[in-house]
């Protein structure tokens, strides 16, 4: 279904990014500017207070809940403020905002319930810093992912992504995990339910203030997409039935 004149939401799941938000604010395109969601995760720093002053409609979580739980008050509150589409953009200048609307297009016209930026179609990502263990177990994760999903993606580990609001409304995603498994588990969920995808390029820049797991929490994350890859494909073969990848 095309969208005409939607109402367009960008939210932030933000903690400690009081050195980079001002930056990735200067980045979105001024048209995109009207709605814009900081939910602040138990940020020790000046975060919620530049928000503020920038602007923005703020949600503070009372204390450190995890990028999960960030996500669900993130989709929550634009739904409840009447979202047509939702992007997702983190805080920490990693992405490139300009891309927006190349990743609303798709939404509103119709091709696409989900438009993820992808590092894998940007060109070079180790050359921009990305860690090659993290490039190559993107590769890998991702390939069996699509094995599982029968659908191709070339990454499923982006976190610069929009959704149309039939996808959060149809998808549970409030029963997910409240930590970085939370990415992997939402695009489970759209599969189940037969939602549709799209990608477009993006470049990520990588630097100290940029946020990233460390390689115990990457490991601790791959470990938790390929539970959530083997319960779908249970799930899907009708060996088990799991409540949370069903539409509501």
């Amino acid at each position: 279904m095309i969208l005409s004149n939607p109402k367009i939401f960008i939210v932030l799941p933000a903690y400690n990014a009081e050195k980079t938000l001002l930056r990735t604010l200067d980045e979105i395109p001024e048209v995109y500017r009207q709605n814009i969601i900081l939910v602040d995760d138990g940020s020790v720093d000046r975060t919620v207070e530049i928000a503020k002053q920038a602007g923005l409609l703020v949600v503070q979580h009372d204390k450190n809940k995890g990028y999960g739980a960030n996500q669900k008050t993130c989709y929550k509150t634009a739904l409840f403020h009447g979202a047509d589409i939702v992007v997702m953009l983190h805080p920490d200048h990693q992405y490139d905002a300009k891309i927006i609307p190349k990743m609303i297009v798709p939404i509103q016209n119709g091709e696409a319930d989900a438009v993820f930026g992808s590092r894998m179609l940007g060109g070079h990502p180790t050359e921009n810093g990305m860690p090659v263990y993290k490039y190559y177990a993107n590769i890998i994760l991702t390939s069996i992912a699509n094995i599982v999903f029968r659908r191709y993606l070339s990454e499923i580990h982006s976190g610069f992504r929009a959704y149309s609001r039939k996808y959060l409304e149809v998808v549970r995603f409030e029963t997910n995990s409240d930590d970085f498994v939370f990415d992997t588990e939402i695009i489970a969920q759209g599969m189940a339910c037969h939602l549709y995808f799209q990608e477009v390029p993006i470049e990520t820049r990588y630097f100290p203030e940029a946020s990233s797991i460390n390689f115990f929490r990457s490991v601790v994350y791959g470990l938790g997409v390929i539970r959530v890859l083997v319960e779908f494909s249970l799930h899907k073969n009708g060996i088990i039935r799991k409540k949370n990848l069903l539409p509501r």
